[in-house]
């Protein structure tokens, strides 16, 4: 297929945009970009990957790579500026990069592109903006930065646990829980200190504060932490879960829930990440061991409701045009809902009829991007790839 060739009347075409490799071309999820373009292909839109040193946003022309899915090859060749940017940049590292956020920036002032979610989230300020929400506060926990000993002691005399996580983690990684532990034969506190490892983590006991504290600091190093109250959530044979929610927006540019999942945490493990240790589940069926069978469909509702809300208040705050995040939800031992973290670049959901529909998803949205900015140049509308 020849996608060198541009003009007003043809395709839409949609770049994955990512970071150069010399000697693998470019970085990122090579199976998550095959499973793009071959949807893409599928729905009778081309879709290239673009690396942010080869993007030209001046021209039509550009190099680009192209994945032929009968030879199953990656092709290096001449290709039109997309009209949208699936920002797939891989690492927060890569974003930051005053070069990249340049370019990030261009692309948002472009009149032909569109920018699709223009960067990862911060934990402190996703925590900020829903804390200030009326329809998004109530599935919040207390949540801090982590600046002092006093602070986390503090935290934890009102609440026993505190989970700290940074503010730009991912996967679970660098998260820890601290818990005070009263122990009543020898009528004193200790100090318990959960940290998280590739596939389980490692329990560290103290008997003050102070030297509970000095590890966390080692362990944290420069890197920003929040603090946040630990919830009490449901367990299936003592094993805690939590939902995943993909929520997307769909042809009509409207937010709508792709599909839940469940995580269901890995032993010895203070998270549920499936790079931690954890395994998918069903929701229905692990919700149902508590609360019965409408009563976990009432919570699934609940949470579905919840994270529309949660969608709309981060893209309200951000002030940037999102298109998709996952979501990461508990469901304490009353049912309750609680957010805990949210991701602008989801992993892929292992669940095949999610994945399905979200890379679906992904081409409609970007499709409804294309028809908006037409309109507002007066440009003529691509026909519906369905």
């Amino acid at each position: 297929m020849d996608f060198s060739a541009h003009t007003a009347f043809q395709r839409p075409m949609i770049g994955i945009l990512t970071m150069d490799e010399p000697k693998e071309m470019f970085r990122g999820n090579r199976n998550n970009f095959i499973d793009i373009i071959r949807t893409g292909s599928e729905m009778g839109v081309p879709v290239c990957v673009v690396t942010v040193k080869d993007l030209r946003l001046k021209g039509n022309k550009m190099t680009g790579y192209t994945y032929d899915l009968v030879t199953k090859t990656w092709r290096r060749q001449t290709v039109s500026l997309p009209h949208v940017l699936y920002n797939r940049i891989p690492q927060r590292e890569d974003e930051a990069k005053p070069e990249v956020q340049l370019t990030l920036k261009a692309c948002l002032k472009h009149p032909q592109v569109r920018l699709f979610n223009p960067s990862f989230f911060n934990k402190w300020s996703l925590f900020e903006w829903l804390s200030k929400g009326k329809t998004t506060a109530k599935y919040i926990p207390l949540t801090r930065k982590l600046t002092s000993s006093s602070e986390l002691e503090s935290m934890l005399k009102a609440h026993r646990a505190v989970y700290m996580k940074p503010v730009s983690g991912k996967a679970g990684k660098g998260i820890m829980k601290a818990e005070r532990v009263s122990v009543k034969s020898a009528k004193k506190t200790e100090y318990l200190l959960s940290i998280q490892e590739a596939k389980g983590g490692q329990v560290l006991r103290f008997a003050k504060m102070a030297d509970m504290w000095e590890k966390i600091k080692e362990e944290i190093g420069n890197e920003v932490y929040i603090a946040q109250k630990a919830i009490p959530i449901v367990k299936h044979k003592n094993r805690p879960f939590d939902l995943r929610l993909l929520v997307q927006k769909d042809y009509n540019g409207r937010w709508d829930i792709t599909g839940i999942g469940a995580r269901l945490a890995g032993k010895m493990s203070i998270t549920t990440h499936v790079p931690r240790g954890g395994s998918i589940d069903d929701p229905e069926r692990l919700l149902s061991s508590t609360f019965g069978t409408e009563g976990a469909k009432r919570i699934l509702a609940r949470a579905r409701k919840a994270a529309l809300a949660i969608a709309r208040q981060v893209e309200r705050k951000s002030g940037q045009m999102l298109g998709e995040m996952s979501m990461d939800m508990g469901v304490d031992v009353h049912g309750g809902i609680w957010f805990f973290e949210a991701n602008s670049k989801p992993m892929k959901f292992d669940e095949a009829h999610i994945r399905k529909k979200s890379l679906e998803r992904i081409i409609h949205y970007s499709l409804y991007l294309i028809r908006q900015k037409n309109a507002r140049n007066g440009g003529i509308g691509f026909a519906r790839a369905d």
